[in-house]
């Protein structure tokens, strides 16, 4: 889980590195806001388009050869931004890095799968997830720091900086993935062959309910396209908090990238405490889909409150801290609902499909933000739009679940 988590952070770090190097990189290449919400989605378009069959061919190899590639060539193509001088070069690149990055997520989640019972997914995909708390706890500040001091060391602008720290690392840690990982609890030789056959029976009886399928049988599964359209408008929020909260933060008067970075981490600081929070209590009472309906609309009373105090710092710092609080939380909670369905090659394709369908949002968020602001000079309009697509999906998941979905799984006793 220590490196499995490292790998997440890096690639959420990906995410906070485009929003910090948004000030220097428009300047540098001249976008409006509308040109660089787009370029910053065509990195979701990359990883849509890609994204099932890269989970599919994780299935057949094997997670540890296919999540290393995934890092190499993601860390190859970051660090290779360097090189851009004009808009379209990064039209291109960034779809090129989304494509390389297709299938880390899911294929993580679905190597999860194999190897922690249900009971215990809750607290495991929230270990997980932490990794994105801390990209933006550690990553914004550190990012603030790297555009404050090291613009122009060795006649390096510092956004130039900002994609290398982002991408060298990630190569390292994918040849230390092929060298650490194991795909089956069988291949894990710190384990007797007594916990190995534990650890399998455990994991076997509570996945009773979720029979092997193909990606096709998922697809006519009651309910598995509504976890689709769910995880959309999560990943909505989720990126307009990515992508926009820096320049949320900088619209009210504060100019130092260091200030802002710090300022930016609070978000994440409350969503991890409350990722941590809630993953022990849904894993406790297995109502998870209740709990992400209540951070939905936590979510959505943040962005409200983003809007309502665009112009004034500290209530816009406490309302970004309540959309941490509900979005950050929300993502590690839905995930543990698609495996009550599938298992097997279903699994691991249909994770991969509702992901992708959740990364259009990725699509969607930066670019309508951007768009209003460019027509308005204003985030406002689209912070409330956003909200109501909390609360939207709030409601889908009260009324439009099958029973299947709606099943709790608390933890047995041992």
């Amino acid at each position: 889980m220590p490196l499995i988590m490292i790998c997440y952070l890096f690639a959420f770090f990906d995410r906070i590195n485009i929003s910090f190097a948004k000030f220097q990189l428009q300047s540098a290449l001249g976008l409006s806001d509308t040109a660089y919400g787009l370029g910053a989605s065509l990195f979701v378009v990359g990883y849509v388009l890609f994204e099932v069959p890269s989970n599919l061919m994780l299935y057949k190899v094997g997670a540890r050869r296919w999540i290393a590639r995934i890092m190499i060539s993601w860390g190859i193509a970051t660090a290779a931004t360097v090189f851009v001088s004009t808009d379209w070069q990064f039209y291109i690149l960034r779809f090129l890095i989304g494509a390389m990055e297709a299938g880390f997520a899911p294929g993580v989640l679905y190597y999860l799968t194999l190897w922690f019972p249900a009971s215990f997914r809750g607290r495991i995909t929230s270990m997980l997830f932490l990794a994105s708390a801390f990209a933006g706890l550690f990553g914004a500040p550190v990012s603030g720091l790297v555009l404050g001091h090291m613009d122009g060391v060795l006649q390096i602008p510092g956004w130039h900086w900002l994609f290398l720290v982002g991408g060298i690392p990630c190569v390292l840690l994918g040849i230390l993935v092929l060298k650490v990982l194991k795909d089956r609890i069988e291949d894990a030789g710190w384990l007797s062959l007594e916990e190995k056959a534990f650890l399998s029976g455990r994991i076997d009886q509570q996945s009773q309910h979720a029979n092997e399928h193909s990606l096709l049988d998922a697809l006519k599964m009651p309910g598995f396209l509504t976890l689709g359209l769910i995880y959309f408008l999560i990943q909505t929020a989720s990126y307009g908090l990515n992508f926009w909260a820096p320049q949320l933060i900088r619209s009210t008067g504060i100019e130092s990238p260091t200030v802002i970075g710090l300022l930016t981490a609070i978000p994440y600081v409350c969503g991890a405490i409350s990722m941590v929070i809630v993953g022990r209590l849904s894993d406790a009472s297995g109502e998870r889909r209740l709990f992400v309906c209540g951070l939905l609309l936590i979510a959505a009373a943040g962005f409200f409150g983003a809007g309502l105090f665009d112009s004034h710092s500290t209530f816009l710092i406490i309302a970004l801290a309540v959309l941490g609080i509900g979005v950050v939380a929300a993502i590690p909670t839905f995930w543990t609902l698609p495996p009550k369905l599938v298992k097997g090659a279903g699994a691991a394709g249909g994770i991969a499909l509702i992901n992708t369908l959740g990364q259009l949002g990725g699509i969607v968020s930066p670019v309508l933000v951007g768009r209003v602001k460019d027509l308005t000079g204003s985030t406002t309009p689209a912070l409330y739009a956003i909200g109501t697509l909390c609360i939207l999906c709030a409601c889908i998941l009260i009324f439009a679940l099958p029973e299947a979905l709606r099943r709790r799984d608390a933890r047995q006793s041992d």
